[in-house]
Formats: C-alpha cells, sequence, structure tokens
C-alpha cells in the first residue's frame, strides 16, 4: 500500500503576504501598545505574582462548607494580619490565603505557627477550617527571583542578537530580537490581562516561548538569505516566496508545539497550568509574527534588505570556485 505524506499546507502556495505589510505592521505596533498599556496596569499589583516573588506565608485552608471570600478577608484584618490576599480554589471549599512577612514567620516552624493562627481567625463554630498546606518564602528570595528573571530575559535577547549578526546580518539580528520581544511581551499581557498568577512555571514558559519564537524566525531568514543568493528577482518576491516556502514548516511545528502544552494543560495538573498556557498563547503568537512581522520588516525603513547585503563574502565565493 502506497502511503501519502500529509500536507496541512501545500508546497507550493503563492501567497502575497507583503501586500498587507503596512497594515500588519501598524497593527503590531497598537497591539505592542496595548499589551504595554496591560502589563502596566495589571503587572504591579502585588497579587498578580506568586509567592515565591513577593515573599510571606502561603496558607492553603478547606472549609466544611463554601466560605465567603469576603468575610474571610475581614477576619483575617481582625486578628491583626492586614493586606491579606484571598482566593477560592478547589471546587469552592478551599481558600488561598498570602500573608506578608508576618513577625517570626521566617522558617518552618513559623510558618506552621502562622498557619494555626490563621485557621484560629477564620473558623466557625459553623464551618470550621482545617490547613492543606503553608509554606513560607523570605522577601529577599522573591527580589532575588525578579532580579534573576530580568536578568535571564535580557540576556537571551542579547544572544540572539549576537548570534544572528554573526550567522546572518546585523538587520536579521535585530528584527528577529524585537520580534521575539514582541512575542514576549504580547503573550506576557495576556497572562497579566486574564487575571492568572504570574509565577515561576509562567516565567519558565514566557522564556521558551521567545526561545521557540527565535527557532521559527531563523529558519525563514535562512530561506531568505537563500533565495537573495539565488533567484533573479525583486527583493519583495524573494522575501513573500521564502514565506511560502516555509509557511507549511512554521504552521506544523506550531500545531505541535501547542498540542504537547494543551495536553500538558489538560493532564499535567495545576501546578503545570502556568506553563502549558502561556505555550499555548505563546505558539498562536509566534507562528503569527513569524509569518507577518518578521519577514514584512525586512522591507521596510532601516531593516530593508537587499541583495548587496546577503551576497557571498570574497571567502565564500573563492570556496565555491573550488566546488566542482
Amino acid at each position: 500500500m502506497k502511503l501519502f505524506p500529509l500536507h496541512l499546507i501545500p508546497n507550493d502556495t503563492r501567497i502575497d503576504f507583503l501586500r498587507t505589510r503596512y497594515v500588519s505592521m501598524a497593527i503590531t505596533v497598537l497591539l505592542f501598545v496595548a499589551s504595554l498599556v496591560i502589563i502596566a496596569t495589571f503587572g504591579f499589583r502585588k497579587e498578580a505574582y506568586a509567592l515565591e516573588f513577593t515573599g510571606g506565608t502561603l496558607v492553603e485552608t478547606t472549609f466544611e462548607r463554601p466560605a465567603d471570600v469576603d468575610s474571610v478577608r475581614e477576619q483575617l484584618a481582625t486578628a491583626g494580619f492586614d493586606n491579606a490576599q484571598v482566593q477560592a480554589f478547589g471546587g469552592g471549599n478551599g481558600l488561598m490565603i498570602r500573608l506578608q512577612p508576618h513577625g517570626e514567620s521566617n522558617n518552618a516552624t513559623g510558618s506552621n505557627s502562622i498557619a494555626n493562627q490563621v485557621v484560629k481567625a477564620v473558623s466557625t463554630a459553623e464551618n470550621p477550617a482545617r490547613v492543606l498546606r503553608s509554606e513560607f518564602v523570605g522577601p529577599q528570595v522573591g527580589a532575588d527571583l525578579v532580579r534573576d528573571g530580568i536578568y535571564a530575559t535580557l540576556f537571551m535577547l542579547i544572544g540572539f542578537l549576537i548570534y544572528i549578526a554573526f550567522r546572518f546580518e546585523w538587520k536579521f539580528a535585530v528584527v528577529a530580537s524585537l520580534t521575539a520581544f514582541f512575542d514576549l511581551i504580547v503573550t506576557a499581557a495576556y497572562v497579566y490581562g486574564t487575571g492568572r498568577e504570574f509565577d515561576l512555571t509562567v516565567l519558565a514558559g514566557l522564556l521558551s516561548v521567545m526561545g521557540f519564537a527565535i527557532n521559527d524566525i531563523i529558519v525563514v531568514f535562512d530561506r531568505v538569505r537563500e533565495n537573495f543568493r539565488t533567484l533573479r528577482v525583486d527583493s519583495m518576491e524573494v522575501l513573500n516566496r521564502s514565506i511560502n516556502q516555509t509557511l507549511s514548516r512554521t504552521v506544523i511545528t506550531a500545531v505541535m508545539f501547542f498540542l504537547s502544552a494543551f495536553a500538558l494543560y489538560l493532564y499535567g495538573g495545576s501546578s503545570m497550568e502556568g506553563l502549558a498556557l502561556t505555550h499555548m498563547i505563546g505558539a498562536v503568537v509566534v507562528v503569527v509574527s513569524s509569518i507577518f512581522v518578521a519577514v514584512p520588516m525586512l522591507s521596510l525603513g532601516p531593516f530593508k534588505v537587499s541583495k548587496q547585503d546577503l551576497m557571498p563574502k570574497a571567502k565564500d565565493e573563492a570556496a565555491l570556485a573550488r566546488r566542482p
């Protein structure tokens, strides 16, 4: 029996992606600005971050019956736990309580003592509570994690910039880094805008989305470079053909990335939801930006690429001349 390969997208597409490059660039700028506004609006709230970034004590409690979040918050304030963050989890009977660093809670013993005080404060005769889990993170640890996350993002961007500049040309390096940064900002804005807690798994997801974006962009840029050296057509046609020739690979890679993250979201448990969701959103953002942002930028302004930019250097020409 003869087997036929499965093609999600035909290999011989002739879509004119560059025709709408000004529209796509305008939408990109608007989306980038909107993402920055969302991050500025929601990203500086302390409750947007998990305990490992803010520091303090986390107490997970469960009640016999569903508890009112506002009432629990008032009970905690009366007991001296001001600015407590309370949210429901686990079907309504569970409450997750985050407290600022408080008194003796600087180790496991202190954390347990605080947890017992919390349970005593929120329990009533009609609806008693018990502790499921408690942990403490010092504020210095949280500050170190924030700093390390920023450093990791900057090192990735700078590393990508240097690598692509050596492998291709500086215009490609700048465009690839800007596109990857755009993917990072849009994905982060989705996380903040939907109210999802920003924890270490989300940070790991954002960094891996940047890596996926750079990998996807490099594949397209490599085809751009090859076509500039081999095709005798204008620059716009070279860019269009490059997108079309790599379109199937771009989409299939993004689909597989999305499906693997979706499986993790379904079966990985609550601890993996942040990572999985970030990967799923990032997969969609990356595939769109690779097609409608990265390559079109190579046709605009200071990033406009010509055949002269990508012609083989003298040593490359000599090596080609020696080939049989």
